[in-house]
């Protein structure tokens, strides 16, 4: 595998709004925000995301592992000729993971 372009570790606030309602008893951390994370990553690579685009298409999303309050998950993002691979890591674990493509190639 190659290396990745960018690589982030963010730490999940354990009092984010969104534990609140999803889940109550058993916070999980949305797909939404896992998807907001990449693209906050991206950003990091100014000629990456220009490549991708203001819209990049998602073309693929796994969410294969919880992501609760207080995690720290690794970002980690690979630039690939079809589009850019991103992995959501929470230690060893995989958390999610995907496929974005420039906006034109959908």
């Amino acid at each position: 595998m190659n290396d990745p372009a960018v690589r982030l570790t963010r730490r999940v606030a354990p009092d984010h709004p969104a534990f609140a309602g999803h889940f109550p008893g058993q916070p999980l951390w949305p797909g939404v925000l896992l998807l907001a994370e990449v693209m906050e990553a991206l950003q990091v690579a100014p000629a990456l995301a220009a490549r991708l685009g203001e819209r990049p298409t998602l073309a693929q999303a796994k969410f294969l592992a919880p992501v609760g309050p207080g995690d720290t998950l690794v970002v980690l993002l690979y630039d690939e000729p079809r589009g850019l691979r991103f992995e959501l890591r929470r230690g060893e674990v995989l958390a999610a993971s995907g496929l974005l493509l420039p906006e034109t190639a959908a």
